[in-house]
């Protein structure tokens, strides 16, 4: 039976060779929802669907919902690109018997831009900013010893201006221990929802529905109508392994594929030393055979310790966008 699930995995990460991917690239919106806020994966390449540990790897898989034990709190801030703030915040609540559920919110700000025309190219005088949300409420339990399903929704808000879209997203996700020495199977599907439709003042225009005609109404109120935009679904397969290297050093390694709905499919892989439970050194690489992919190679190192009866995580990852400079995140956890 291991064999055989081994096998499968195989034949769904080998199917995501570029061969077969055809990219819709800046197709879809809500992009931020994409972001990983994890500093502790994002050092290991993005590769966490298989990461069965830490309120961290919720993101990834919502199956890890229902192995999580106790309450904790996790706090991650981003620099991203072009001065953009990055910022998450999760809660986790346990229920007994029945599972447990996490609270998350995550929250995107461009801060603010200059509203540039072609007329004037250095500024109105006005400025806007982009702002995205999203409010997410998880479930997941341990249906077995070894295995675990969850599902987390998440209502998302994307402004711009004075216009916005709002949305409803799901994501689902199973974890599968195959044997007794750690090997890990997770399987999630992110992002499954509705589309949405821009709507607000900043689409209302002033129309002359004929400007060749004099004595006619040239002030009637319009509005521009948008389009529907899909969110970024995102499948991804994974398999996790540790590796005992003494009686305090373990490396953990885990290598996922995904296929995005707009873009080409992909692999990640990383891994992560750990010492004494207390140190860790993580390396890995992002989006492996995705067609022009912007990230590669990634890093971080973290720190965990007790201060009394609590417990905390501090988390550095990196990451190297190519053309576009490297980025940034840290990460905070308690528990209780």
């Amino acid at each position: 039976m291991t064999k055989r699930i081994l096998a499968w995995t195989l034949v769904l990460m080998l199917g995501a060779l570029p061969a077969l991917g055809q990219s819709k690239t800046g197709t879809t919106i809500g992009q931020f929802l994409l972001i990983e806020p994890s500093a502790r994966i994002a050092g290991m390449g993005n590769a966490g669907v298989s990461v069965a540990d830490g309120l961290d790897a919720v993101y990834f898989n919502p199956a890890v919902i229902g192995l999580l034990q106790g309450y904790a709190v996790q706090f991650a801030h981003s620099a991203w690109l072009a001065d953009i703030r990055f910022d998450y915040v999760a809660v986790s609540i346990p229920a007994g018997k029945w599972g447990g559920l996490v609270a998350s919110l995550t929250a995107l700000n461009s801060g603010d831009i200059d509203v540039r025309t072609v007329t004037q190219p250095l500024g109105t005088g006005e400025q806007y900013s982009v702002a995205d949300v999203a409010i997410g409420l998880g479930y997941g339990r341990q249906i077995t010893d070894r295995f675990s399903a969850g599902a987390q929704l998440n209502y998302v808000q994307e402004t711009i201006w004075h216009s916005s879209l709002n949305m409803i997203v799901l994501n689902l996700g199973t974890l599968y221990r195959v044997s007794d020495r750690g090997l890990r199977i997770g399987a999630s599907l992110a992002n499954l929802g509705t589309r949405g439709q821009f709507a607000g003042r900043d689409l209302s225009l002033v129309y002359d529905n004929d400007p060749t005609r004099y004595g006619d109404n040239s002030t009637l109120p319009g509005e521009i109508v948008t389009g529907e935009f899909d969110v970024p679904t995102l499948f991804r397969v994974g398999v996790g392994m540790p590796f005992r290297l003494g009686p305090r050093a373990q490396l953990d390694v885990a290598v996922d594929a995904f296929h995005p709905s707009d873009n080409t499919e992909g692999v990640s892989a990383g891994a992560e030393f750990r010492y004494a439970r207390r140190f860790a050194l993580r390396g890995g690489w992002q989006d492996a055979f995705q067609r022009d992919a912007e990230v590669g190679l990634t890093a971080g190192a973290g720190v965990q310790g007790k201060l009394d009866v609590y417990g905390y995580r501090v988390d550095y990852g990196w990451a190297g966008h190519k053309r576009l400079g490297g980025t940034h995140r840290v990460t905070i956890g308690l528990t209780f």
